[in-house]
């Protein structure tokens, strides 16, 4: 049944990919595995493997529903789902009894959910490792302790029943989980990133690497793990360090003649977070000197937290077998923050600052500050000490006047009316029916890209908007001008229709 179970697997994912978007797909659906497929007079069941637990948890969290309506559609009625987990380590009691889960539309469970945890192989992980080979395309593995404890090592720096020294995590207690904007942009880097400081080393994602971009967050991340699990207790030593620092505390070892100390307090570390990897780029012994602590913490189940501004494989200057370890667990990215993020984060950068800062001011900033967190805050932290110096109240005008060097205005001349009509005229559609309260999907459609090009063509707020759009509130407009976004992220015709009726604005206020 192998060729029949990859068949239907296949049919499956073909609805599914219809039904999520794209980074969604690729993180949560292209790693399963289908397994078997078993059929009863009575019942088919399909048996699909997992990298997690937490993969588990987190598909029958969000995906429960596409999942078993999908496997219903594709084997029928009396279809059964089965999660097979792959675990890291092989430990008898981490054995629980399988227990099929219906997929059917509209079947019910019969018990509650578990599933079957089925260790790594040891021997073909070794030999992989071995090969300086990375975890099998699309998977998130890593590799598993050695079957036979390590040798006693023989530094003359190690001295059994000596207890470790006490660690200055270097942490900002300011980067906690709390004062962490999550959003679309995040939420997966976030997720991994909780269920990491909830159980350090316990979960598949060893190495853990966040990239992204300048000013998205990155730092505070990768702290709020260590942070989160220093305050209860969840590890003994934690270590925040940047790539740079450690490099340079690295050359100094050299210097003074102390290379096996640096390596031997590195090795003691239970948490090791390290900051802007990329700058490891070029510099050979510092990545000869981090790959064997890297293997050494791995081997020991100890965790691993990691940065860079691009994702691994981007990064210019470090060895493969370096690169192919910091793929060994889970690379998430964070992107730039959507409009909706963006003010949430000036809500709370106001709010944490006990400034109170009416809305239209901070949808102002938001919505012609784009590029970063940083920028965003620092906008905000310049109008209030403007406000300050200067003894003003801050208005929308005094916001304009203050930020104007860094926002770069868009020069369109039109009316929401005008721009409405224009974008009714192109998708054929009369303009009452937009205003109007129907569900149509080309109506939705032709609303949502009125409300994106209103919002970036003139002034007004998303109040004034969306009374223009048959009294619609405010949210309703930032879900508008959400959907238009992602959908231009994932639809290339989609992204060549806005750029057209975006021409075809600007022509027109030309004229």
């Amino acid at each position: 049944m192998l060729d029949a179970v990859h068949q239907i697997w296949q049919e499956c994912l073909t609805i599914i990919r219809d039904n999520v978007d794209k980074r969604s797909y690729k993180t949560w659906f292209e790693p399963i595995k289908p397994l078997r497929l078993e059929e009863t007079p009575n019942e088919r069941t399909l048996t699909i493997q997992v990298p997690s637990r937490f993969y588990y948890e987190w598909l029958e969290e969000h995906y429960a529903t596409l999942l078993r309506k999908t496997v219903g559609k594709v084997m029928g009625v009396n279809a059964r789902l089965v999660y097979d987990i792959l675990m890291e380590r092989d430990r008898p009691e981490d054995k629980k009894p399988q227990i099929r889960i219906p997929a059917a539309p509209d079947a019910r469970r019969s018990s509650p959910p578990t599933v079957v945890l089925r260790p790594i192989p040891h021997g073909i992980q070794q030999q992989a490792n071995a090969q300086g080979g990375t975890s099998p395309a699309g998977t998130i593995s890593s590799p598993p302790h050695p079957v036979n404890p390590p040798p006693n090592l023989s530094s003359p720096f190690v001295i059994p029943g000596i207890r470790s020294p006490k660690i200055d995590s270097q942490l900002n207690a300011n980067y906690t989980f709390d004062r962490f904007i999550e959003g679309d942009c995040n939420r997966l880097a976030r997720s991994a990133a909780w269920a990491i400081a909830e159980r350090p080393s316990e979960t598949s994602f060893n190495p853990f690497l966040v990239y992204g971009g300048v000013g998205l967050g990155k730092t505070h991340l990768i702290q709020a793990i260590g942070n989160y699990a220093k305050q209860h207790q969840k590890i003994e030593s934690i270590l925040y360090i940047s790539s740079e620092r450690f490099t340079n505390e690295f050359v100094q070892s050299i210097q003074y003649n102390r290379v096996s100390e640096f390596s031997l307090f590195y090795r003691q570390i239970d948490l090791l977070i390290v900051d802007d990897i990329q700058f490891f780029g070029k510099k050979e012994k510092t990545q000869e000197e981090f790959f064997h602590i890297f293997n050494a913490l791995h081997q020991s189940g100890k965790q691993i937290i990691l940065s860079a501004d691009r994702p691994p494989k981007d990064i210019v200057g470090i060895e493969e077998r370096l690169l192919s370890r910091f793929q060994w667990g889970l690379t998430a990215d964070v992107q730039p923050p959507d409009l909706e993020t963006r003010i949430a984060i000036l809500q709370r950068k106001a709010e944490d600052d006990g400034i109170q800062i009416a809305y239209d001011i901070i949808e102002f900033i938001a919505h012609n500050i784009t590029s970063n967190i940083r920028e965003l805050e620092g906008a905000l932290i310049r109008l209030l000490a403007h406000s300050t110096l200067r003894r003003e109240e801050i208005v929308l005008s005094f916001a304009k006047e203050v930020l104007k060097d860094l926002i770069r205005e868009v020069k369109v001349d039109l009316s929401i009316e005008e721009i409405l009509s224009i974008v009714c005229h192109y998708f054929q559609i009369p303009e009452d029916q937009v205003r109007a309260k129907t569900r149509k999907q080309e109506v939705v459609q032709a609303r949502q890209v009125a409300m994106y090009f209103a919002k970036q063509f003139t002034k007004h707020s998303l109040k004034t908007i969306g009374l223009h759009f048959g009294g619609r509130d405010h949210s309703t407009v930032i879900h508008g001008i959400q959907s238009v976004e992602g959908y231009m992220e994932t639809d290339t015709k989609f992204a060549d229709t806005i750029r057209e009726i975006q021409h075809k604005i600007k022509i027109q206020s030309r004229s």
